[in-house]
């Protein structure tokens, strides 16, 4: 039999055969009027701490050096060559090997009960010290800004895999019916290098994927009804178009036309959902002061602000991007540049952990912030002076759903180049967060292409201590 032939029989047999395998294990799930949407939550492996997540992503790698980690012996050899070993078999973006150590010229002081180390450029910051877990050990595989981001949030530096919130998704399902279970916020001048890669569904069914939220008033393309049609008009097409694309999941066994379904369906609910939940001028003028947030503008307090008004809403993951963290030198560096993302994002990071813990959903709210790698303790001088991507230690925080609070975890060497104590890797930061969401790493698999995979590969250490 040729491959022509022997394609079109295998076509035939799942398509159009009575007792072809897809209808086969379709015929329980259609014997009802309606299938179950693929976001109907489900149960986790085990008791899960957290419902939802919320990820701050700080795109362009923060320098731990001039937010997390003062160095007075780096500040005392600033301008000494680095030893040949400290460049020698590394790779850098742009360091090379006559790289010179660069002093932080930040003021620190340590805040909290547990005597968190912060920067004056961070002065919210000071406010949750002891509401968050500091993970100063963070070290990663990838040192060029797409694949790092991508590696953070895929598993993987390759393009085409899942998103870890379309990974929660596909494990959890979500708690609300009229918008996605998995939500894409962005604020800077730009977008994040690696774009949709990071919140794609790779190979999930693509119900599964990030949406992103556009800014203004109309988050979502094509959102609203065409001139001239009503609700009602509107849910009667929905339906009808729902009973069609029923018939045909029927015959063809085809998962996609599932997704389609909640796709639909999910777009009638939105048209509702979405402005009201976009609408912050319902929020008190209190509220709004304590994150910065503006009605009609668009910006990352913004963003923080609807993060919690999307987890009120049963949002199983929301992932805020904000931009502009790439100080290498030149127009972007470690003087005016840094002090704008910070000056953009210290407050409304810190407002969103304090609100969330006086509405009482920190505690089932997972919180993260961070970058996809830290920065150099070398400096890199272009027209002004900056620090390149270090892959081998950077800091991070963690915060609600049983994260312990209040606590610093890990440590590195006086110039801030190794870990010396408790290094925390990606893998171990993904695991740690489905651990939480009561999903074991190791068993939230998806089988594509004959083989099992993970958005922790084969790695990955869940990172008990850092557990309440």
């Amino acid at each position: 039999m040729n491959a022509h032939l022997l394609n079109d029989t295998r076509r035939h047999f799942f398509r159009d055969c009575g007792v072809g395998v897809g209808s086969m294990a379709l015929s329980t799930l259609l014997s009802s009027a309606a299938s179950v949407s693929p976001l109907t939550p489900r149960k986790p492996h085990f008791p899960a701490k957290a419902k939802a997540v919320i990820y701050l992503f700080m795109a362009g790698g923060p320098s731990q050096l001039e937010l997390f980690s003062p160095k007075p012996e780096l500040n005392k050899l600033g301008g000494q060559k680095v030893p040949d070993s400290f460049t020698k078999g590394k790779r850098f973006a742009f360091i090379k090997g006559d790289a010179k150590l660069l002093a932080s010229s930040r003021k620190f002081a340590k805040y909290g009960e547990c005597g968190m180390d912060l920067s004056e450029l961070l002065p919210h910051h000071r406010e949750i010290a002891d509401d968050v877990t500091w993970i100063r050990s963070m070290k990663t595989d990838v040192f060029n800004h797409g694949p790092a981001k991508v590696f953070m949030n895929t598993g993987s530096p390759q393009f085409g895999r899942p998103g870890m919130g379309a990974w929660v998704t596909y494990g959890l399902g979500s708690e609300s019916q009229n918008l996605p279970g998995f939500v894409v916020l962005q604020s800077g001048p730009r977008g994040p290098r690696g774009g949709a890669a990071m919140w794609s569904n790779g190979f999930l069914p693509s119900v599964y994927q990030g949406v992103p939220f556009l800014k203004g008033p109309s988050p979502i393309l094509d959102l609203s009804s065409p001139a001239g049609i009503n609700s009602k008009q509107q849910g009667a097409f929905v339906d009808t178009v729902a009973d069609l694309n029923r018939l045909r999941l029927k015959e063809v066994g085809d998962p996609e036309i599932e997704t389609r379904i909640a796709a639909y369906e999910m777009a009638y609910q939105m048209q509702t959902a979405a402005p009201e939940l976009m609408d912050i001028t319902r929020e008190d003028k209190k509220t709004l002061a304590e994150y910065g947030a503006e009605p009609g503008k668009s910006s990352f307090a913004n963003n923080c602000l609807l993060a919690r008004r999307l987890v009120e809403r049963g949002v199983r993951f929301v992932q805020l991007y904000h931009t502009d963290w790439d100080h290498h030198g030149g127009t972007i560096d470690l003087g005016k540049s840094l002090e704008q993302a910070c000056k953009e994002t210290d407050q409304p990071a810190a407002a969103l952990v304090k609100d969330l813990k006086r509405m009482g959903l920190l505690d089932s709210t997972l919180v993260i912030w961070g970058g996809e790698f830290g920065r150099t303790p070398m400096g890199e001088t272009r027209e002004t002076v900056g620090r390149d991507h270090h892959v081998d230690a950077f800091t991070m925080w963690m915060a609600g759903a049983g994260i312990k609070r209040g606590a610093v975890y890990g440590e590195t060497d006086a110039i801030g180049y190794n870990i010396t104590e408790k290094p925390v890797h990606v893998h171990d930061l993904q695991a740690t967060i489905l651990q939480q969401l009561g999903l074991d790493h190791t068993k939230l698999t998806y089988r594509f292409q004959g083989r099992d995979y993970r958005l922790t590969d084969v790695h990955g250490h869940v990172v008990k201590d850092i557990l309440a």
